[in-house]
């Protein structure tokens, strides 16, 4: 097996369900949302300010496709300069020549290109009043299942990741209202979890009960409902990974509800978030269903940019499916982690010469 992925779970099945794909067709899709809960000072890095984090989905999608971003002037960055995790993710689908497409699940902005419109609002600040109604938590699994079908029929694998600032508070709230104990990641080297935990608490009193959809509605996100359907109906079909750390944890868990054919489920993400300590991903999908979870390997901290070496000292870790979209072009093409960095370097150097000489840059 690929010396740069580590089986967790269920090793057994892991090595049948990778063994599977090797030099197989894939898809990547990149789901867009978001939720006003990142708003609440401290909760996440993923935007240069706070005005900004409303534009980090959609300029995610552009950069994944353009190499530059159409929304706003340079790629999406923390405030001190790490860049999106898109740039794994673009580097690794490129590698491969895995195409993708772009599903709008309520981002505040849409992005400047071809998409998948679900017509959903934005989440609400879950501190603060309820999430979303339950007609568009129903409607988010409903439309949900209506892509999952169209996709899963067209590959051997989808591999399905997300973009929402501020998305791991709304899935430790979920997880925790559907009685997992569940710690989840931060795009922060310092893990903000008593505050997320305060938040998932307050939230979780407007639930009106126990049920799953009640629980995503008071607390949760359009992308959780959103991924749950693409994933019940495409699972029927086709080898899915859920390209993502603890918010993919969030979506198997309310996946229960809607379901899904777990022989054809995984989840794959970074060795980063697997080794974080202030995590428990690995623990916390073994508690909701024992599919595979897979853990790349990525060599950034062998990069000399600064910014590629944050990931491997605890800063942004995983995102826009960097982790499944990855572990996708390494069973495509047999590409190692090796070979990946220092095309991301090269990636980089790009990216940062081209958002210079921008117009209006």
């Amino acid at each position: 097996m690929h010396k740069d992925i580590q089986i967790h779970v269920d090793p057994g099945r892991g090595s049948e369900f990778l063994g599977h794909l090797e030099q197989k067709h894939f898809l990547f899709s990149l789901v867009l949302s978001y939720t006003e809960t990142c708003t609440i000072p401290g909760i996440t890095i993923a935007g240069k300010n706070p005005e900004m984090l409303q534009y980090t989905p959609p300029a995610d999608a552009e950069f994944l496709n353009f190499g530059y971003c159409k929304c706003v002037d340079a790629i999406p960055m923390t405030p001190d300069g790490k860049p999106t995790p898109g740039l794994l993710t673009k580097t690794a689908l490129e590698s491969a020549s895995i195409s993708n497409v772009v599903i709008n699940a309520g981002s505040k902005i849409a992005p400047m290109m071809p998409y998948f419109e679900m017509g959903l609002p934005f989440g609400k600040n879950i501190a603060e009043e309820q999430a979303m109604s339950p007609d568009t938590v129903s409607h988010a699994v409903e439309y949900g299942r209506m892509i999952g079908r169209s996709l899963g029929s067209s590959t051997d694998c989808l591999v399905i990741g997300e973009s929402i600032p501020g998305g791991t508070t709304t899935a430790q709230a979920v997880l925790t209202g559907l009685g997992f104990d569940a710690k989840v990641s931060s795009s922060m080297h310092d893990n903000p979890l008593s505050l997320k935990s305060k938040i998932a608490a307050t939230a979780l009193q407007r639930a009106n009960s126990k049920e799953p959809f009640d629980i995503v509605s008071a607390a949760g996100d359009p992308m959780i409902p959103t991924i749950s359907g693409i994933l019940s109906t495409a699972s029927s079909q086709t080898k899915v990974i859920l390209a993502g750390g603890t918010q993919m944890a969030s979506v198997l868990a309310f996946a229960k509800a809607t379901g899904y054919n777990r022989e054809n489920v995984a989840v794959a993400t970074t060795s980063y978030v697997i080794d974080d300590p202030s995590a428990n991903l690995v623990d916390t999908i073994r508690q909701i269903d024992k599919v595979p979870v897979f853990g790349v390997r990525l060599a950034l901290g062998s990069s000399k940019i600064p910014g590629l070496k944050a990931f491997a000292d605890g800063y942004v870790k995983e995102g826009v499916g960097a982790g499944g979209a990855t572990l996708a072009a390494m069973l495509k093409v047999g590409i190692n982690s090796e070979e990946l960095l220092g095309l991301t370097e090269a990636q980089y150097v790009d990216t940062i010469s081209r958002s210079q000489t921008l117009p209006g840059s």
